[in-house]
């Protein structure tokens, strides 16, 4: 499959993943590499003033939803 089908506008790219997070990391650097990096001038942004509301009040986020921290 790979011989038929890897081909210049469509390339195949084999990842090395006896390691995941080395593979997943590996991985991502590639596409990353992958794509033409330019800075883009662009105008700074102008926010406006922050409301305060007094009244807000923030219910708590079930357990469930959080994200554990690994790093």
């Amino acid at each position: 499959m790979l011989e038929r089908t890897h081909i210049p506008e469509a390339p195949w790219w084999i990842v090395e993943a006896v390691d995941k997070k080395k593979a997943r990391l590996n991985c991502i650097h590639h596409l990353l590499s992958q794509i033409p990096y330019e800075e883009i001038e662009r105008e700074p942004v102008v926010l406006p003033e922050r409301v305060h509301n007094p009244d807000y009040l923030r219910h708590p986020v079930p357990k469930e939803m959080i994200v554990p921290s690994v790093y």
